[in-house]
């Protein structure tokens, strides 16, 4: 798409589009509050209605709030863009954006977050990775590691997410990737991605998502067909994986291969299947729901040598990632 290739065209549509909902929404309150309000009480399957139009509100806030901070970061460190203070500055913003997304999420939705295996997450940086539900738990990296440990995440995400202000501007200015999943040119978006462990100091941290996009019941139908078509021989564990699509093992095979020595802090959890849809959070599946996560870490020393060792240590521990999910499941659902 033409607006993903050039940044100042993308953003003079997405910023003030943004800033112009965000104003609608706010001037428009007085009315549809309490509209939504009344539609939830005789319409069961828009129970959450308010509370789903006032978390788009905060998401748009947070967004707003998140372009102008950028801005006064940007005038402020002008002729130092390169600077440690600078760096630091746009972290905290992304620290600020997220856990008031988590905070504003926990009051609307009722939410309780019950965190496993905090020990794992002590010591220096690593490679992280994580399950993928919904957009919802993007946030838990930065808000249940990075910020508590003082960690600076390097995320792995797709392109399109550029078409959100905030992730696009300060996701650009911090050492991220944003890959392109359909590129023709795989080998070079692989050495794009190894990029981000350059430099790393104690305090870095690299996450990516293994599956490559959001688990959904219909997307895993579809990849289990594909790999039955294709005789793979993946699809025996695939079929046990019922809660997680099959990872795409080129992307973190290719953060192994230049690994500086980190040990891989594996993300598991449980409950935000209930924001994986609007559908979801407008008719109240979420409200009241526990959110169960777990951590546990794998020591640099027990990492395979080989690729294929490689490859098959990570089916290993997407197993462990199904049994955790499981385990999470019975005990908060």
């Amino acid at each position: 798409m033409i607006l993903l290739q050039y940044p100042w065209l993308r953003r003079c549509i997405t910023i003030p589009a943004y800033l112009l909902i965000t104003g609608l929404m706010l001037l428009s309150l007085p009315i549809w509050l309490p509209l939504s309000w009344l539609l939830g009480l005789f319409v069961s399957g828009a129970r959450s209605a308010a509370r789903c139009l006032l978390f788009i509100q905060t998401y748009l806030l947070c967004e707003s709030i998140g372009i102008v901070a950028s801005f006064l970061i940007w005038c402020l460190y002008l002729g130092r863009h390169s600077s440690k203070a600078y760096y630091d500055a746009n972290y905290r913003l992304q620290h600020w954006w997220a856990n008031t997304l988590k905070r504003g999420a926990e009051i609307l939705f009722s939410l309780r977050f019950e965190v496993e295996g905090e020990d794992a997450l002590d010591g220096a940086g690593a490679l992280m990775l994580a399950r993928h539900t919904s957009i919802g738990d993007t946030v838990v990296p930065v808000v249940f590691y990075a910020m508590p440990m003082n960690k600076r995440l390097r995320y792995v995400l797709k392109k399109e997410l550029l078409f959100d202000p905030c992730l696009d501007i300060v996701g650009n200015r911090l050492p991220n990737c944003f890959i392109d999943r359909f590129s023709d040119e795989v080998s070079a978006e692989l050495s794009q991605l190894q990029t981000l462990v350059a430099g790393m100091t104690d305090r870095d941290s690299v996450l990516i998502y293994p599956e490559g996009t959001r688990f959904s019941v219909k997307k895993r139908q579809r990849v289990l067909q594909v790999l039955q078509e294709q005789g793979s021989s993946v699809l025996p564990m695939a079929e046990q994986w019922t809660q997680l699509l099959p990872p795409r093992p080129s992307g973190t095979l290719a953060l192994l291969e230049v690994n500086p020595g980190r040990d891989v802090l594996m993300c598991a959890h449980a409950g935000f299947e209930g924001s994986a849809s609007f559908q979801s959070l407008f008719n109240g599946e979420w409200v009241g729901k526990a959110i169960g996560i777990r951590f546990w870490r794998v020591p640099h020393a027990e990492l395979p040598a080989d690729r294929e060792q490689r490859k098959q240590w990570l089916y290993e521990q997407w197993q462990r990632m199904q049994e955790a999910v499981e385990q999470l499941v019975s005990r908060y659902h």
